[in-house]
């Protein structure tokens, strides 16, 4: 019930008007309840989330150019890689379109942290906490291996999948023809090839 209070929030948060790159304010009510308000509670414990637009929603980014993140997490990108047999190239490419980095991020849609995970992800691979680094990167490189294995290692199935689901891709027998998801896979792409040679 929580998760859904929260996603039902957040789903409201998104229909009004933000500005790209607002805040949002979060904190746990006396019911147990977490709140997510555009306003700076009076309370001391908050934490504070950029909302908007980080990775998928940015227009007129050159992927060519961007400046890359290879240092970054370093450590906990590697452990979850190896561990998964995930390529550390292809997490920081999904990083760097899904969040930009920045661990704090929560997009309209709400999906959380580093590597973007929806609440029901979240629940999937067991995450406590998904503005702690550890834990998203962990879930995130599980789900990328769980969609590797799932797809045959058909690596732009993995990655449409990553942002479209993978009923979607199932659904399609391939990419789906929404235009952020071939959109996603494209500049995803571009950023697994500049990442493995970094």
């Amino acid at each position: 019930m929580k998760g859904l209070l929260t996603t039902l929030i957040l789903a409201s948060l998104g229909l009004c008007a933000v500005d790209a790159h607002a805040q949002i304010y979060t904190y746990t009510d006396e019911n147990g309840v977490t709140v997510f308000t555009d306003r700076k509670p009076d309370s001391n414990r908050y934490r504070v989330h950029n909302l908007g637009c980080y990775g998928t929603c940015r227009k007129g980014v050159d992927w060519q150019q961007t400046p890359l993140k290879t240092g970054a997490f370093d450590a906990e990108i590697r452990a979850a890689s190896e561990i998964f047999g995930v390529d550390d190239a292809l997490v920081r490419a999904i990083m760097h379109a899904e969040s930009w980095f920045e661990p704090e991020a929560v997009s309209r849609s709400g999906a959380q942290g580093l590597m973007q995970l929806m609440p029901a992800t979240q629940r999937r691979f067991g995450v406590r906490n998904p503005f702690d680094p550890l834990d998203n990167i962990t879930a995130g490189v599980a789900y990328l291996a769980w969609l590797h294995e799932e797809f045959s290692g058909d690596l732009e199935r993995v990655i449409a999948a990553y942002n479209a689901g993978e009923n979607a891709v199932r659904r399609h027998d391939g990419i789906p023809p929404y235009p952020e998801t071939r959109e996603y896979v494209r500049r995803v792409n571009i950023l697994y090839r500049r990442y493995g040679s970094s």
